[in-house]
């Protein structure tokens, strides 16, 4: 049982760090835009921003479980199958990527309008504002926003267990449950609340460390 509380824990790990990866990547990439095209944003899109508005507040209005078995064809046809580990970094993904979008445009939105102003006046570009002022200012914002979400992902990772996804979540319901073995689930629990601690000390440690 230790080799498969292992390889459990090898599998969330592995699930976690990828889909906050990914999801990291195109949320942060859909905020750059939601911020650019916003009301008050370096370049006003109304449509732009409305359209983005409303796929981002229906992406993270789906339950992971409803979501995880709607796109079971799209996850066959990137991962070549639907179940297991690798599967399961899909929905994750798509998943997250909503919710990172809206509280990194959440974090960008905190940085001082003086300080973006001052920047234009010197005749910085967009790209330099964002980049080196909006960024900047708002790193340790965006570091806690990182741990949360690698918190909300180790949490559906778990629910992916559920239907195959495998990792602690896979471990804790096929014995800890179904096979009545109460040991297996605390063990799962508990390493998962550590996991949580590490996560959130880690970005905890960083943010002091860059504030």
């Amino acid at each position: 049982m230790q080799n498969e509380l292992l390889f459990a824990l090898w599998e969330t790990l592995y699930m976690v760090a990828l889909s906050t990866l990914f999801s990291g990547v195109f949320g942060f990439a859909l905020s750059i835009v939601m911020i650019i095209t916003g009301t008050n944003g370096l370049r006003p899109n109304k449509p732009v921003y409305a359209l983005l508005n409303v796929i981002v507040n229906l992406g993270r209005s789906f339950p992971f479980i409803i979501l995880m078995i709607a796109i079971i064809p799209l996850t066959r046809m990137i991962a070549g199958t639907s179940i297991g580990s690798t599967a399961s970094i899909v929905p994750l993904t798509i998943a997250a990527t909503p919710f990172v979008a809206r509280i990194m445009e959440g974090s960008l939105l905190e940085v001082d309008r003086g300080v973006i102003e001052a920047a234009r006046s010197f005749g910085a570009s967009d790209w330099q504002i964002i980049s080196r002022v909006m960024i900047k200012e708002a790193m340790p914002s965006i570091v806690l926003n990182c741990a949360v979400v690698a918190i909300n992902l180790l949490g559906y990772s778990a629910m992916a267990g559920a239907v195959g996804g495998g990792g602690l979540g896979d471990l804790a319901i096929k014995y800890g449950y179904n096979r009545f073995q109460t040991d297996v689930m605390i063990y799962s629990v508990a390493i998962l609340i550590v996991i949580v601690q590490i996560i959130q000390s880690i970005g905890n440690y960083v943010y002091e460390k860059i504030k």
